[in-house]
């Protein structure tokens, strides 16, 4: 079995990072791996740039905070631009060896209407993407 050291973990932001969060972090301490919290701010002004930022970090630190009691390396990266771009672009730019997101389980219309990240990223990337079900 590969052992995972460095794990981007792509969070949004939302209600879907806590079990996200509890899954990779069990995953971290079981094998002594790094975890990277991404977020990728998505905004279309510079003042909805600067207000998400700020949102983003302060949910970023506490996430890094309760990982970082429990023992485990965190980093925290903020990019800015489209989610499936900027993921996309950190996963070239460094080595990991896992990429773990939560799966929205959006219905086929939502799908057509929203796009899908994870599916960009299943179809593009060489590393195991690691998809969370938040309601299971």
């Amino acid at each position: 079995m590969k052992v995972y050291r460095e794990i981007l973990v792509a969070i949004d932001c939302s209600a879907v990072d806590e079990p996200l969060v509890e899954q990779v972090s069990a995953l971290a301490l079981q094998l002594g791996a790094t975890l990277h919290l991404l977020h990728v701010v998505h905004s279309h002004t510079l003042d909805q740039e600067r207000f998400l930022r700020e949102e983003s970090t302060l949910i970023l630190d506490r996430h890094k905070n309760k990982l970082e009691a429990d023992g485990i390396k965190v980093c925290v990266l903020i990019r800015s631009g489209e989610p499936e771009q900027e993921i996309l672009r950190e996963i070239e730019e460094k080595s990991y060896d896992l990429v773990a997101m939560a799966a929205h389980g959006h219905s086929l219309p939502e799908r057509m209407l929203f796009g899908s990240v994870s599916r960009a990223l299943r179809q593009s990337i060489s590393i195991p993407l690691l998809l969370i079900r938040p309601d299971r």
